[in-house]
């Protein structure tokens, strides 16, 4: 056994089955916990403060799991390799261990920490952020799958691995320093939006909570606007504070085999490590189309209409709900995220791209490659997208999947006082009823920003040219 290992959180803020700190716990007497900022990170222009809040308290939370097994977390700041390459020789680790993660960045900087220790200690990546490896899961060509629903076949074909429990005592040095604790002032981010208590400790509750009593209603309750009908899981498997594995295995054993809620969430969990394989296998996926020919769309790219999508000032009421509960709260339910994304490419033929920059800024489970998937899904630019010609009506949705107007009303103040039979239409209340409700069009509440026929048609034309005949509309 040798003497210490340098363990180095990222994505993964947990002790509970973390890979890889279960591997260095079996390998080394002492392990040191540490955690880095990378200014390259924090700088980025689609870091959001939400997240970064989000982060604060999860660090906060494992620092106290750690301590109550008799170590720490140690803080530093800079860049990774020269962190590291320092740490190894105040500490004479042996060898450095992470958990991988799949995005270009992390994996560029990954090979950087490789080459600058090499000499010094040794480097072991392990896997621990999906159900299963990126690379484990190949078609019978050996090619990474490109279509989910044989994805999911072959993932729930292989076993998945049970979660560990997290060590009942760590020894962590004493001696080396540890940076102070940096408030989101001193990382250089504000906000107004307070994000759900981040942490290990409120992964476990909320995920107990929703087994408990969202799992055996999942299947039919998810899409309903209103309702608390979704896990609200994603911040916590985002930055790592719940187990893939441990979320998995607890809605397995939880309700008999073959329940609908059962197998539409597993099914969410493995439409996440289909992302991830994707932008692993698909790099390109993070700057472009999957479908390299829809590159060449001629987007009209609007600003005034962009600006007027991001503050929810539309008019049309569904989407502006969705656009304000992004903005007042750090999260958007997956629904209306379809909703919004099909709007904006497909109502205002604006590039994805330009949607998928604005909710990396501002939800609190920003992840490049479930955010980047779901917005090349709704632009039908993606693998195993949305079909061009499939364009959402976004009054329809509002009516289908908010039939009572609830989720309107809450994050819309404006619409409150409408009546159930205007609500998702509020432009065509005659003028009388406007002034009753105190709601005029075009004062109180925007008029719609465009006619949804007019360009649900021009969308049809942009995607048309580049659509093979028999992947056009009526063949």
């Amino acid at each position: 056994m040798t003497k210490r290992i340098l363990c180095w959180f990222r994505r993964d803020l947990r002790l509970d089955d973390n890979t890889a700190l279960l591997a260095a716990y079996a390998a080394a007497e002492e392990v040191v916990p540490v955690f880095i900022f990378d200014d390259a990170i924090l700088s980025r222009p689609d870091t959001g403060a939400v997240r970064v809040a989000f982060l604060l308290e999860s660090l906060r939370n494992l620092d106290e799991n750690l301590r109550a097994r008799g170590s720490r977390l140690l803080l530093r700041r800079g860049r990774p390799e020269h962190v590291l390459a320092q740490l190894v020789t105040e500490t004479a680790a042996s060898a450095v261990y992470f958990n991988r993660d799949v995005e270009p960045f992390a994996l560029a900087r990954d090979a950087r920490v490789r080459a600058h220790l090499e000499g010094r200690c040794a480097v072991e990546g392990f896997d621990d952020g999906g159900l299963t490896a990126p690379e484990a899961v190949r078609t019978k060509a050996g090619t990474p799958y490109t279509v989910f629903t044989p994805y999911r076949q072959a993932v729930l074909a292989q076993p998945i691995p049970r979660p560990r429990l997290a060590p009942a005592m760590l020894r962590t040095p004493a001696d080396v320093p540890s940076d102070p604790w940096p408030s989101l002032k001193d990382l250089g981010f504000a906000t107004s939006v307070s994000p759900p208590p981040g942490g290990e400790t409120s992964a476990q509750a909320r995920l107990q909570g929703f087994i408990q009593n969202g799992l055996a209603r999942y299947a039919t309750e998810r899409d309903v606007l209103s309702a608390d009908g979704t896990s609200r899981l994603s911040p916590y498997l985002r930055f790592g504070c719940l187990s893939p594995r441990r979320a998995y295995w607890a809605a397995r054993e939880a309700v008999p085999e073959g329940s609908p809620g059962m197998e539409s969430w597993i099914a969410e969990l493995i439409w996440r490590d289909f992302y991830r394989q994707i932008l692993f296998h698909f790099p390109y996926v993070e700057t472009g189309a999957f479908r390299r020919a829809y590159d060449d769309l001629a987007w009209e790219n609007n600003a005034s209409w962009f600006d007027l999508w991001c503050q929810g000032k539309t008019g049309f009421p569904i989407v502006d709900a969705a656009m304000r509960q992004l903005l007042t709260t750090g999260w958007m339910h997956n629904r209306a995220r379809m909703i919004v994304a099909s709007f904006l490419t497909k109502d205002l033929l604006i590039d994805w791209r330009w949607g998928e920059r604005h909710f990396m800024k501002h939800l609190v489970d920003g992840d490049l490659a479930a955010n980047n998937g779901g917005w090349q899904w709704a632009a039908s630019t993606g693998t195993d997208a949305q079909p061009y010609f499939r364009i959402f009506n976004p009054t329809a949705q509002g009516k289908k999947f908010d039939p009572t107007g609830a989720y309107v009303r809450q994050y819309v103040p404006e619409l409150r006082a409408v009546p159930d039979r205007w609500i998702h239409e509020p432009s065509r209340m005659p003028p009388d009823v406007q002034r009753a409700f105190r709601c005029v069009i075009g004062v109180d509440y925007p008029a719609p920003l465009v006619d949804h026929g007019r360009q649900r048609a021009k969308a049809l034309t942009m995607f048309g040219r580049f659509a093979s005949p028999e992947k056009r509309p009526g063949r």
